[in-house]
């Protein structure tokens, strides 16, 4: 009670220091102040000085969204996909059947020049259908870099390997049987490279869009 009697002293002291017809009003505030410092509150108004200034509390200073690319573990930059990067003829085929960056964002990141696959489900269990998405798949990484829808036969037998989708003894006849989405008038054990067919890619855009 004593600090408070202090308190109430020092308020009437700074309020005669205001011309007459404050001095009532700033009295008033001033005490009003003090009562609600002695509030046991956690959340009450900060205590007002004995020269009767108040002060703000200290402003944390806002912190600045991070932007720096992410990174998974690899030490090497992890970037979305900007329509920058990709290659003339990946626009081209992307204005032509409504794919756009956003889905390919979906299913790809880009690691240094390099891009790499979000996905973990071909949306299949049938292994000749695994095989071919690989394909597909793998033929439009190869058009975001360079614009060529194509791919090396061993790397779709590589990655069947490693989904465990690997047909070994149909290998060669599953891309025969789908010859139609493939540049290409023989596909046999010598093929080295597969290139899509204007309907290859039309499967492709059909295949990006399924696996959203």
């Amino acid at each position: 009670m004593k600090e408070m009697k202090d308190r109430v002293l020092e308020i009437v002291e700074i309020a005669k220091l205001c011309p007459e017809n404050l001095q009532a009003p700033c009295f008033e505030i001033l005490l009003k102040y003090l009562l609600a410092s002695f509030e046991p509150t956690a959340d009450r108004p900060q205590k007002i000085p004995a020269d009767g200034t108040h002060q703000k509390p200290t402003e944390k200073p806002n912190r600045q969204p991070d932007t720096k690319p992410k990174d998974k573990g690899t030490g090497a930059a992890q970037e979305d996909i900007k329509e920058a990067d990709l290659h003339v003829k990946a626009k081209r085929f992307m204005n032509k059947t409504g794919v756009t960056v956003a889905e390919l964002n979906n299913l790809f990141y880009k690691e240094d020049d390099r891009y790499l696959p979000l996905f973990d489900d071909l949306r299949t269990t049938q292994m000749a259908q695994c095989q071919i998405r690989i394909t597909l798949l793998q033929c439009l990484v190869g058009a975001l870099s360079t614009g060529e829808f194509e791919t090396q036969m061993e790397s779709v037998r590589t990655e069947c390997n490693q989904r465990k989708c690997y047909d070994g003894s149909n290998f060669t006849r599953i891309f025969r049987n789908n010859g139609g989405l493939f540049d290409s008038t023989k596909i046999d054990s010598k093929t080295a490279v597969l290139k899509l067919s204007d309907d290859g890619k039309k499967e492709l855009a059909i295949l990006i869009k399924e696996l959203q």
